[in-house]
């Protein structure tokens, strides 16, 4: 008789929801490098090899992109610990043209939120969920949160098979889908979707801890 072995429970760590906010945020933060450097939005040399997650990852040494992903970072730390970032979007625009040619999307799930009594305004309803949010996973080792955190990155790394090649110069925007209640910096202003007209849309994977679930969706224009 074959036994299926249990998972060490001293290697299950379950994190705060301070650290997996923090592991969100992280997360995020290299998403962003990631993706500027896979699609060429600034030249190869700009960037330096780090060593996260198990993989060597490629973060931004531009200065003018160092700075404005840093401004993004601090204050999303306060806003994913305060529960309050249901999206964050990085939106690739040509310099040429004004249009929006790519679109990445990452959908943040808090589970156990407490459901708010306020109405929160926001004109995005596509991923309105329950008042108590979904049930959280069962717990997993950070081994396998790291796992499912490199099977994201690895996706985003081929996604040069598929997307269309960048044309021309490629400028990018942050966008982060906070509560209305929550505090807005000053020199943080307010912005449209920038969705892409006519997009193909790419859902790739996601990665969860006992606090967050994040889904990861890639939309693009197709060349002409």
């Amino acid at each position: 008789m074959s036994v299926a072995p249990e998972k060490d429970k001293s290697k299950v760590h379950k994190l705060s929801l301070k650290g997996s906010s923090k592991l969100v945020a992280e997360f995020f933060q290299y998403s962003i490098n990631t993706i500027l450097f896979q699609r060429g939005v600034y030249p190869a040399e700009d960037f330096t090899a780090v060593k996260k997650y198990g993989l060597t990852m490629l973060v931004s040494s531009d200065d003018q992109v160092k700075a404005y992903i840093k401004k993004i970072m601090s204050q999303l730390d306060k806003w994913m610990i305060g529960g309050k970032i249901s999206k964050l979007v990085v939106v690739i625009t040509s310099k040429d043209t004004g249009e929006h040619v790519e679109r990445w999307q990452f959908d943040v799930q808090i589970f156990n939120k407490a459901s708010k009594k306020s109405s929160k305004k926001t004109a995005d309803k596509e991923n309105a969920a329950p008042a108590d949010g979904p049930a959280p996973p069962p717990d997993k080792t950070e081994a396998e949160i790291q796992s499912e955190i490199q099977s994201i990155f690895r996706q985003i790394t081929a996604s040069v098979t598929f997307l269309p090649q960048l044309d021309g110069d490629c400028t990018f925007n942050v966008l982060v889908y906070a509560d209305a209640d929550s505090e807005v910096p000053m020199e943080w202003g307010d912005s449209d979707a920038k969705e892409i007209k006519n997009a193909e849309k790419v859902q790739l994977r996601s990665f969860s801890t006992s606090n967050h679930k994040v889904d990861t969706l890639v939309s693009y224009r197709m060349a002409d």
